[in-house]
């Protein structure tokens, strides 16, 4: 039985292996709200306990807070029992006298200030400051990060870097984490990449990387790891004023996640299990990582993961239209 997703998956070709479910940290880091150091650590245990040991973070999320809380919570834990991804191009610095941090939708955070840097003295170094955050000696994957912008500095300098520290064993997979598909898809097809995290774009409202990036990652070997799996918040309740990329979500997205939502209830599985499980029906999508601010968001999250879905609901929502009929479902072989 292919589904539910059970055991761990191998990235590319690498011998990272990954649960199909991880923690996705930016929440450890202050977004939106402020989240107390005790339930942080606590979130990342019960991540731990549930099976979702893959933990991925970033420099930009909190500058760097969300890395130093990790860290935190995961010393003296057997590094072999968990997978850590960590991104490069944005190096941190302190802030100057009288400067003030940009927030970037983080709140609450250290006195630093972010500064793109692609180079390959710039990406040694933001990685080995992320390594001191972390507390840890090495990381297994390393993501550029949001340079859909800058393709030319990842082709000059930046991708070259991490390919460099891929052959000299500092770090075992390298890839790139972006919201962007079709960004994604250039760099696989022209790129040596081990694996990609593909943030709302391939989810039950939106099928944009199965046009463009998903056929390249199978036909190249590399893995996905999907992202924003509830497009910011509306897949995990579509009400009024429910967030869906980061804005509201207009009224007729808004109304397909209700209808979603309908013929979920119809099949007694919540909508947010059908959106966690849904990605899984493309071969190249190794795992998805979800936020978490509470433990016990993160056990709702573990729990829905590997809640009983019939293929009818599948079936049923291709019939009504909410699905096209040529993707790709998740179905119980």
């Amino acid at each position: 039985m292919r589904h539910p997703p059970y055991g761990p998956r191998e990235l590319g070709r690498t011998g990272v292996t990954v649960p199909p479910l991880g923690l996705g940290c930016a929440p450890l880091g202050n977004l939106y709200r402020a989240v107390p150091e005790p339930r942080a650590r606590a979130v990342v245990r019960t991540a731990l306990a549930t099976g979702a040991g893959y933990f991925d973070t970033a420099p930009h999320y909190g500058v760097g807070l969300s890395e130093e809380r990790l860290g935190r919570a995961l010393r003296g834990q057997d590094r072999a029992t968990y997978t850590l991804s960590t991104k490069v191009g944005r190096r941190l610095r302190p802030l100057a006298s009288g400067e003030r941090a940009a927030g970037e939708g983080f709140v609450d955070t250290p006195a630093r200030a972010r500064v793109w840097d692609l180079s390959r003295d710039g990406i040694r170094a933001t990685l080995d400051a992320s390594l001191t955050r972390l507390g840890v000696d090495a990381v297994d994957i390393v993501y550029l990060h949001d340079v859909e912008d800058r393709l030319r500095e990842v082709y000059e300098t930046g991708f070259p870097a991490l390919a460099e520290l891929r052959a000299q064993g500092v770090v075992r997979a390298v890839g790139f984490g972006m919201n962007h598909s079709d960004a994604l898809a250039r760099l696989v097809a022209d790129l040596d990449v081990d694996v990609v995290l593909c943030a709302g774009r391939w989810t039950l409202l939106e099928r944009t990387a199965l046009d463009d990036l998903l056929p390249v990652c199978a036909r190249r070997g590399t893995s996905v790891v999907v992202g924003g799996v509830y497009n910011s918040g509306l897949l995990a309740d579509p009400s009024p004023g429910a967030p869906y990329n980061y804005a509201p979500a207009p009224g007729a997205v808004l109304d397909r996640a209700r209808q979603l939502a309908y013929v979920c209830a119809e099949f007694d599985v919540p909508l947010k299990a059908a959106a966690l499980r849904f990605p899984f029906g493309h071969r190249a999508v190794a795992a998805a990582v979800v936020g978490a601010a509470t433990p016990d968001e993160m056990a709702e999250n573990a729990r829905l993961f590997t809640h009983d879905i019939p293929d009818g609901l599948w079936h049923t929502l291709v019939a009504r239209g909410l699905l096209d009929p040529d993707l790709p479902l998740p179905l119980n072989d």
